[in-house]
């Protein structure tokens, strides 16, 4: 399958080849860890990864969040927390979020983000996710161990390749890579005409960043956006006088 699992600053090596194993379980095999505490070929990961060593063996390691993502078409993040700006807009259960996902992959590859153990993803990760997927357990212990979320996630995606065939038809969805320099080229074009200003400029650029990625932006759509955006930096800059 066209899913990528991502595992950001991973703390328990045990964790890792869990995530190996359930991943061989239903069928992936492209996992990349980020920055990772834990060290992958600890004798605990090895231990846990029954059946998926290879995918242990075979994991990447890089060095920062978007290094992780840059050929993605759309990427979706785990968080017990949905409280807040960055997390209550684009948060959905597994089973409404891992259809689109589902969908998307017949465009490229897309990510499932799953944060550190003690912290989750920070704010600044959870606001370059397309979607965020809350799994509902008991207020009383909101948090899944790391390979069980993974697990439920994965399981849901593997339904969804049960269920129904791919499009036929493929969509080309622009990288993520691309998508992030789109979006700054807005963000500092916006800044120049005082639209992303004060205390409400993350907020703003949030809302777009949401609005625009999950409409899966075309490569040609994405080179529009990065005309608009030059195109107000030029307005900054010379201020023609309007009738």
């Amino acid at each position: 399958m066209n899913c990528r699992v991502v595992l950001v600053r991973t703390e328990v090596a045990a964790n890792i080849g869990a995530t190996a194993r359930v991943m061989s379980n239903f069928g992936l095999t492209d996992l990349v860890l980020v920055a990772p505490v834990a060290d992958p070929r600890d004798h605990q990961a090895r231990a846990l990864a029954t059946n998926g060593e290879k995918v242990l063996d075979d994991c990447r390691i890089v060095n920062d969040f978007s290094d992780a993502l840059s050929d993605c078409v759309l990427v979706a993040g785990t968080s017990a927390r949905t409280g807040g700006l960055f997390r209550r807009q684009s948060v959905g259960r597994p089973d409404e979020i891992i259809p689109q996902l589902f969908e998307a992959m017949s465009s490229g590859p897309v990510a499932l983000i799953f944060g550190p153990e003690r912290t989750g993803l920070t704010n600044d990760e959870v606001s370059r996710l397309t979607y965020l997927i809350h799994i509902p357990t008991d207020p009383a212990c909101p948090a899944l161990n790391l390979a069980q979320a993974v697990a439920v996630c994965l399981y849901e995606l593997r339904c969804r390749v049960a269920e129904t065939s791919p499009a036929t038809t493929e969509v080309e969805v622009a990288p993520y890579a691309d998508q992030e320099r789109m979006f700054q080229a807005l963000r500092e074009s916006l800044e120049r005409i005082d639209y992303l200003f004060g205390p409400n400029a993350e907020a703003l650029m949030f809302g777009l960043r949401h609005l625009i990625s999950r409409a899966q932006p075309s490569p040609m759509e994405v080179r529009l956006l990065l005309g608009l955006a030059r195109q107000i930096a030029w307005f900054a800059d010379n201020k023609p006088n309007l009738p």
